[in-house]
């Protein structure tokens, strides 16, 4: 990891992402409630740890990265990311908003405010979706 990387990563962490990355967390452990919710669960976690280090990562289709369908990038995916949507993504959402909103009033909030749409973005739909490393 690059070290600008590594310095906007503990800015992020101090300044907005460890309340969000929390907010993810907290989701996936009201997800595992449910034997139904284990999945989005796992997914919470996943992107949770994005949400805490999101500089050097990105969120990707599965069905681009890996070549074929899976359960999660076809018609069950859909149904999941409406129910994701009405129970967390929403919520979630409007969280990463009012982050970026925050850092956009400052120009050297402005790569934190991006990230925070990017997060609001993939808080919406985050079924089929997987996080990867960004090649330096």
């Amino acid at each position: 990891m690059s070290l600008l990387r590594l310095l906007f990563n503990i800015a992020w962490f101090v300044l907005g992402g460890f309340v969000m990355g929390l907010a993810w967390w907290l989701a996936g452990l009201l997800c595992f409630i449910s034997i139904v919710g284990i999945p989005f669960g796992r997914a919470c976690f996943v992107i949770g740890e994005m949400a805490f280090w999101p500089f050097g990562q990105e969120s990707v289709n599965r069905k681009h990265l890996t070549g074929h369908e899976d359960l999660g990038t076809g018609s069950l995916g859909l149904i999941g990311n409406v129910i994701w949507f009405l129970f967390f993504g929403i919520w979630l959402a409007i969280g990463h908003l009012a982050h970026a909103l925050a850092c956009f009033v400052t120009i050297i909030g402005i790569p934190f405010a991006i990230q925070h749409i990017k997060l609001a973005l993939l808080s919406l739909t985050p079924i089929g979706q997987t996080v990867v490393t960004k090649p330096v």
